[in-house]
């Protein structure tokens, strides 16, 4: 599970398509029952009303239980959206059948389904429409009920066309030139479909795709805007905090100095003198690396010291949490050289560890393990785990799982946000699920390619800690 949160878009969601593909139908519906009556009651052409009939009310039957169906909510699958495309070949196919099969000029409508199905669904459900079109237009070619002689007004417009385009009246010649005329029909459809599947679901599936990058692009640009607002809060904070640090470190060195007989007391100020210097330390590194690359940031160190280094100064800001270490990988340890930032995410991981964990007896597991190319970090820890709407909302800005209290809050919310931002930023990821484990908890994944962090030598051999 990304912590991104980023819901891709698509350019037909399979509802979205299923209430156009009811509105195409509704006009499918009052054109068929328009023809039919034209033909029937004005050309006099004498068709079997009835079972046409039943089949247009079929559809239109079916495209109101659709529309209920829709109104009720439910997820639409593709397989539905080709279900129903395949009905609305399969009437199609039947009025044809009643009316001529392939020599029916409405035959051309066989080429609607597969160009539908090509622009909604994916390509192998394009291919798949084109072949069931097909068969039943080769079907009509053989299996239908012949088209009726024209009557009255049609039959003396029939007459005129062919002595204008110079017809014979005998019907053996008649017969063989318009058997011609329906195999190139058919030769007609196979190419028209065969065009329609191949190009257009390429046309699709690349509309798709430029939709999603298109709308990664939105997401990237919000989160890079709140990224440099909060970056603007922070310079603006640390400029702020640093005279109150100050005046907390004279203070303490006073009292330091006054209670000096005062074992228990000079520990608590070792501790919160401790603490000061780590705040004006943070707040010095914010100021200083603005604008810095990662060379002029942090010096070329090996993975495991490097690792270890980030502990020891986690162990200083949370004095009270305990928690196990195992770092393990290749040796020597690949060097190199990282941002401050990743430090700070990694360390905001472990706060949100070790505040999940609160005051279990079971120690913080921290994990480590690297080859040439990868590190991956595991943070175990046995807190309450994540809830189905938390797990969904995890990585928006803003978004915290802690209790907030009256003054001061627990948590803002931009913790996890900043960390997965810069680890994805150096190429990585960061997952968070629940534990695999009947007593509960939540790992913490950190996945980085050391390609972006690896220094151009390696570092000497350094033991692995256990």
């Amino acid at each position: 599970m990304f912590l991104t949160h980023q819901n891709r878009t698509q350019v037909f969601l399979p509802g979205t398509a299923l209430t156009r593909l009811l509105m195409l139908r509704r006009i499918e519906v009052l054109t068929q029952a328009m023809v039919l009556i034209l033909a029937v009651a004005w050309l006099r052409i004498p068709l079997a009303l009835m079972p046409m009939s039943l089949a247009i009310a079929l559809l239109a039957a079916v495209n109101l239980v659709t529309r209920k169906r829709l109104d009720r909510g439910g997820p639409v699958t593709e397989i539905e959206l080709f279900a129903h495309l395949t009905f609305d070949a399969a009437i199609l196919g039947l009025l044809l059948y009643f009316a001529g099969g392939s020599a029916n000029p409405f035959v051309s409508l066989f080429l609607l389904p597969p160009t539908l199905a090509a622009a909604m669904l994916p390509a192998s459900y394009a291919w798949a429409m084109a072949a069931i079109t097909l068969f039943a237009y080769t079907l009509l070619m053989f299996w239908n009920l012949p088209l009726p002689p024209p009557q009255g007004d049609l039959a003396q417009l029939d007459a005129l066309l062919a002595r204008a385009i110079g017809g014979t009246s005998e019907h053996a010649a008649h017969s063989s030139g318009f058997a011609l005329h329906v195999i190139g029909m058919w030769l007609n459809f196979v190419i028209s479909v065969t065009i329609v599947a191949f190009f257009l679901t390429r046309m699709a599936t690349a509309l798709k795709g430029r939709e999603r990058e298109l709308a990664a692009a939105r997401e990237d640009a919000l989160r890079n805007e709140q990224i440099l607002s909060i970056g603007t809060l922070a310079a603006g904070a640390a400029h702020q905090l640093g005279t109150p640090l100050g005046t907390m470190a004279v203070v303490i060195r006073e009292l330091e100095l006054n209670h000096g007989d005062n074992a228990e007391l000079q520990e608590d100020l070792l501790l919160l003198r401790e603490q000061v210097t780590r705040c004006k330390q943070t707040i010095s590194q914010i100021l200083a690396s603005t604008g810095q690359g990662r060379g002029e940031s942090m010096r070329r160190v090996a993975l495991d010291t490097y690792l270890q280094r980030l502990l020891d100064d986690w162990r200083v800001i949370r004095p009270h949490a305990r928690i196990s270490v195992s770092l393990q990988g290749v040796q020597p340890a690949p060097l190199i050289s990282a941002e401050r930032t990743l430090e700070q995410a990694l360390l905001n991981l472990l706060d949100n560890a070790a505040d999940a964990n609160g005051e279990n007896r079971e120690a913080l597991q921290f994990f480590a393990s690297w080859d040439t190319e990868h590190c991956q970090i595991e943070i175990l820890d046995r807190g309450a785990g994540l809830d189905e709407e938390t797990a969904q909302r995890l990585g928006e800005a803003f978004f915290s799982t802690k209790t907030a209290t009256r003054d001061p809050p627990n948590g803002i919310g931009i913790g996890l946000f900043l960390s997965n931002a810069t680890v994805e930023r150096l190429g990585g990821k960061v997952e968070l699920f629940n534990r695999a484990d009947p007593q509960g908890g939540a790992c913490t994944r950190v996945t980085l390619p050391l390609t972006r962090l690896k220094a151009e030598h390696h570092a000497s051999s350094s033991p692995t800690t256990p």
